[in-house]
């Protein structure tokens, strides 16, 4: 169960920098030509070794952090049409599968109390 978790987190962790990358580059950037929008990716990178290490603490604070890029993924698929809303509705996809990863292994592993 564990694991599975593990492997849920760093998987869609893994493709939703790649989606955000891909998205404001080549597929549907907002500016022909790709944007500085790309840079919203960055901040994905800061749990990336934690969560590839199974650092419970990380998982807690990235499961908060993952929900700015849901709340993106809920307005973009609302306001933009076409490729656009569909990468939107991807982004909300992988930003769920990551907080609930990241909640169930959090408390999974958390210390027996007495």
């Amino acid at each position: 169960m564990i694991r599975g978790l593990y492997l849920s987190a760093c998987g869609s962790l893994i493709a939703l920098i790649f989606l955000c990358l891909a998205w404001e580059l080549r597929l549907a950037p907002v500016v022909p030509g790709g944007t500085w929008l790309a840079l919203k990716c960055l901040p994905l990178l800061a749990p990336l070794f934690g969560i590839l290490n199974g650092r419970r603490y990380t998982y807690q604070w990235a499961s908060m952090l993952i929900l700015l890029y849901v709340a993106e993924g809920v307005v973009r698929a609302t306001t933009e049409r076409g490729t656009g809303q569909l990468l939107a509705i991807v982004e909300i996809c992988l930003a769920l599968i990551f907080f609930s990863a990241c909640v169930g292994y959090a408390r999974l592993t958390r210390p027996a109390t007495r």
